[in-house]
């Protein structure tokens, strides 16, 4: 029995610069930015149209990001911005997902939150409901209280440039298929 190819590599695009583990599951129209990490066992999902990913982003082991299929098999886009960290486990569903944010272990985010820019979901908070989360918003606690914060956290430059150099010595990585990655 054949096994299935878990990686549509005719639609895949990543940007040079790029650091996507083979392990980790890609499935349908994804394009991936420059600086943008991805770890082994994250699974990004594109079932429901194209998940475009900017610069710089942080995936780590077993965050989903997915693109469902609507009810009416509308295809929509689902946009990621540039350097969001998705901690381990967390899970979004969300078609618009600014700058600066950051989503939390096991965080959860739905198909009709937006997230706009400098937002934290915190670790394991679960936010699903039909809204945009305004610029620096904080979702924290058992309650997933919220409040809004001064600044934007801070980008994980130091961090990316770590596992840039790190990762290749101990995971095979997916090659870079486009030169230029068209940006939101």
């Amino acid at each position: 029995m054949a096994t299935p190819n878990r990686n549509s590599a005719s639609s895949l695009k990543i940007a040079q610069g790029a650091v996507v583990c083979t392990e980790c599951e890609l499935r349908g129209e994804i394009t991936i930015g420059s600086r943008t990490v991805v770890h082994p066992k994250a699974r990004i999902i594109a079932e429901g149209g194209p998940i475009i990913i900017g610069e710089s982003n942080l995936i780590e082991e077993q965050v989903e990001i997915i693109n469902k299929k609507s009810e009416n098999n509308e295809i929509v886009t689902m946009v990621i911005g540039n350097n969001n960290v998705f901690e381990v486990g967390s899970c979004t569903q969300a078609l618009m997902f600014g700058d600066n944010n950051v989503l939390e272990a096991k965080a959860v985010v739905g198909p009709k939150t937006r997230l706009s820019n400098g937002c934290i979901i915190g670790a394991m908070c679960e936010v699903t409901s039909p809204e945009t989360l305004v610029e620096n918003t904080v979702v924290y606690g058992a309650d997933c209280g919220r409040r809004i914060q001064a600044e934007r956290p801070a980008p994980q430059t130091l961090q990316l440039d770590f596992l840039t150099k790190i990762l290749p010595n101990y995971h095979h990585l997916k090659k870079a298929k486009s030169a230029a990655v068209a940006h939101r």
